[in-house]
């Protein structure tokens, strides 16, 4: 049949028509493909946003309990109640060292503003909050012209006055108060709970008093992240972290899980101290719960990565994590991420407790090691999980 027959279009014009439609089908599957890449990088964000909120919830609940256990015992001295004190205390380190995850992009934990100082920093100078051994009138508890009145705006403004190593509130001084430095190669400290009764110890109401307002004021930082990430609030950071675009928010996620793994992890919380061979660099020196905090730590990454929570009720938060993200891009590449992540917690889970000896032992030291290449490697792939995604992730420390 002739080109030009009636009926037909004409040669050129019904290969521009071809051309035409192979081009829409071309831009629609493309628009389809960001589109789904768009709806996957909201869910992961959603996802994140309900993670950070009730890890946080879980941290403050154990906090109260920590708090309530504390008056008891600070009303009640006894080796009974101290034990329990203690307890508490350990026990509210495991949400809360999870939340580390969260952390480095400028949130509301540790923006200026932010109140992870007042939470979680370390190393504390024992000295500084009260007395040590060869030193029985020291510290602020024992400087009474200097703080006759021990009061949490005191405290607060104490809190890394003068020196980095100046801390006076969070979880560390609380440690610190209820056992004492760690003076033994077979244990934790062993602060006496006369410490606390009045006319066995000196400064013993004082110390009590100092025990609780620190207590109450961990409990009070606590909320207000709650506050922060409650899905309630049309103003608060979530709200703003949920409607960022995707990349942003996408970014500033693995940027908190990168920073931990890679510096934080790795970096300061264990080579240091495996570098220094010196137990006043571990991060729970005075209570031997290291081992436990850095499980805690990589565990908050795998959950960032899976879009996983288990909470401290028995229930679980299941759904999108970035691991599912990198998949859509490069499943290849997802697998190795979630193959390192799950060999850097296995690696940490393997140091034998308590950590201070870990780092000494000629046995166990290439043990600590291994984390340390691990947490890095794992920190490395962040950030090239990153790269593929298209953004930047940089895993040094922020200043």
């Amino acid at each position: 049949m002739p080109l030009d027959a009636p009926g037909l279009l004409p040669y050129h014009l019904m290969q521009r028509t071809l051309c035409n439609a192979v081009l829409v089908l071309t831009l629609s599957g493309c628009t389809t493909r960001a589109q789904e890449r768009e709806a996957l990088e909201r869910e992961v964000i959603q996802s994140y946003a309900a993670i950070v909120h009730a890890s946080y919830e879980d941290s403050l609940i154990r906090a109260r309990e920590l708090r309530d256990a504390v008056r008891t015992f600070v009303d009640s001295p006894a080796e009974a109640t101290l034990q329990s004190a203690r307890g508490a205390w350990r026990t509210a380190r495991e949400p809360y060292g999870q939340t580390e995850a969260f952390r480095f992009y400028g949130g509301p934990v540790d923006s200026a503003e932010g109140p992870e100082g007042l939470i979680n920093a370390w190393p504390l100078d024992e000295a500084y909050v009260d007395y040590v051994e060869g030193s029985l009138s020291v510290g602020i508890i024992g400087d009474t012209e200097s703080y006759p009145i021990i009061s949490r705006d005191l405290l607060i403004s104490l809190n890394e006055n003068g020196s980095e190593e100046n801390i006076s509130v969070g979880f560390h001084a609380i440690e610190f108060l209820l056992w004492g430095q760690d003076r033994r190669v077979d244990g934790p400290g062993d602060r006496p709970f006369n410490d606390y009764v009045e006319g066995a110890t000196a400064h013993a109401d004082r110390r009590g008093r100092y025990l609780t307002v620190a207590a109450d004021l961990l409990v009070e930082n606590l909320e207000e992240l709650v506050s922060e990430w409650s899905p309630d609030d049309p103003d608060n950071y979530r709200a703003g972290f949920v409607r960022m675009s995707g990349a942003a928010a996408i970014e500033n996620i693995l940027i908190g899980i990168g920073v931990l793994s890679k510096s934080e992890l790795a970096g300061e919380r264990i080579f240091t101290a495996y570098d220094n061979q010196d137990q006043e660099d571990e991060h729970s020196c005075f209570s031997d719960n290291t081992h436990l905090d850095l499980i805690a730590n990589v565990q908050g990454i795998a959950n960032v990565l899976h879009g996983r929570y288990d909470r401290v009720d028995g229930s679980r938060i299941e759904g999108t994590g970035v691991e599912a993200l990198l998949r859509m891009i490069d499943p290849e590449s997802a697998d190795e991420l979630t193959g390192l992540v799950e060999r850097g917690l296995a690696i940490v889970r393997g140091i034998p407790p308590p950590f201070d000896q870990a780092i000494v032992d000629p046995d166990t030291r290439p043990l600590v090691l291994e984390a340390v290449y691990a947490l890095q490697d794992q920190g490395d792939k962040i950030a090239e999980a990153g790269t593929q995604l298209g953004l930047t992730i940089n895993t040094a420390l922020p200043d």
